[in-house]
């Protein structure tokens, strides 16, 4: 959680630097790279081979969607604030929630079912704001809007199929089956020439980046390894918190290196129900799955 709310402020001064495929691409390449080389020698390598024809496709399932989730991200954050991003980001721990509903038949309690209602309100009066205080940059928000929605569609459908996988195979493998089959999807678009122009401090950015791939999805993964999937949604949801705290500090140390977020007092409290939202929703006593 706390990787993931520093995340969109480093992946946005990062964009500065690069386009979107070929710091994607570096992301998962050298996340995958190094989590082979601790697999091997450990002995733990994944064999997908193994996998029966359903394990497959969840595993084709998993990488596109983890894949969607991370060039959508990135194009909706080139469109709006990390403090936006990261807010409206929320519908995907919402989504993995209702994904449990369904796939693995988690039921919700009437309090998980007010906690469901409290957040989409806040969704909407966050919304609200921002809409209310851009004026003529509407439309760059809206798809901004509309590419974080997407990757919160895409990240819930990659969370559900890799809980799946979790039956045949290790977290760590799960993870470095994902992240090599997304780093071959964005190598066709990759300008890897470019990373020979980067300064220190940009490529300091950009191996953050890339250690921030692997160590906050490994976590992830872990996590669905022992808790419900909408249990796990409980800490994510403190993500637009951590972020907030995250972006004032980091503006106040470096504020040439990134921009100062503005949130009026609606967006704050929009924020805030979006917050005790998602964690009534995951943290209310679930009923078990009915038979």
């Amino acid at each position: 959680m706390l990787l993931w709310g520093v995340l969109p402020l480093v992946l946005r001064r990062a964009l500065r630097d690069l386009d979107v495929a070929t710091l994607t691409g570096f992301r998962f390449a050298s996340s995958a790279l190094v989590l082979a080389a601790l697999l091997a020698a450990t002995g733990r390598l994944p064999a997908p081979h193994r996998l029966p024809r359903s394990g497959v496709c969840l595993l084709l399932v998993a990488t596109l969607g983890l894949a969607a989730n991370y060039i959508a991200f990135l194009l909706g954050l080139d469109h709006t604030s990390p403090a936006n991003a990261q807010v409206l980001i929320q519908l995907g721990p919402l989504l993995l929630a209702l994904g449990g509903l369904v796939v693995f038949r988690e039921r919700f309690a009437p309090a998980q079912w007010l906690g469901f209602a409290v957040l989409v309100i806040g969704i909407g009066a966050f919304f609200a704001s921002q809409l209310a205080a851009l004026g003529r940059e509407i439309d760059v928000y809206l798809a901004g809007v509309a590419w974080i929605g997407f990757a919160a569609l895409t990240w819930a459908i990659y969370g559900l199929a890799q809980k799946q996988l979790l039956q045949s195979l290790s977290s760590q493998g799960v993870m470095l089956c994902i992240f090599a089959g997304c780093a071959i999807c964005f190598a066709p678009f990759a300008q890897p020439a470019r990373l020979a122009s980067l300064s220190p401090w940009s490529w300091g950015v950009l191996v953050f980046c890339a250690a921030n791939t692997l160590v906050a999805y490994g976590a992830f993964a872990a996590a669905l390894e022992h808790l419900e999937a909408s249990r796990v949604s409980a800490v994510l949801a403190l993500t637009p918190l951590a972020t907030l705290a995250c972006a004032s500090m980091v503006t106040r140390l470096a504020p040439e290196q990134f921009a100062t977020e503005h949130l009026s007092v609606a967006s704050w409290v929009g924020a805030a129900l979006v917050v005790f939202g998602s964690l009534l929703t995951a943290l209310g006593h679930s009923r078990r799955p009915a038979t």
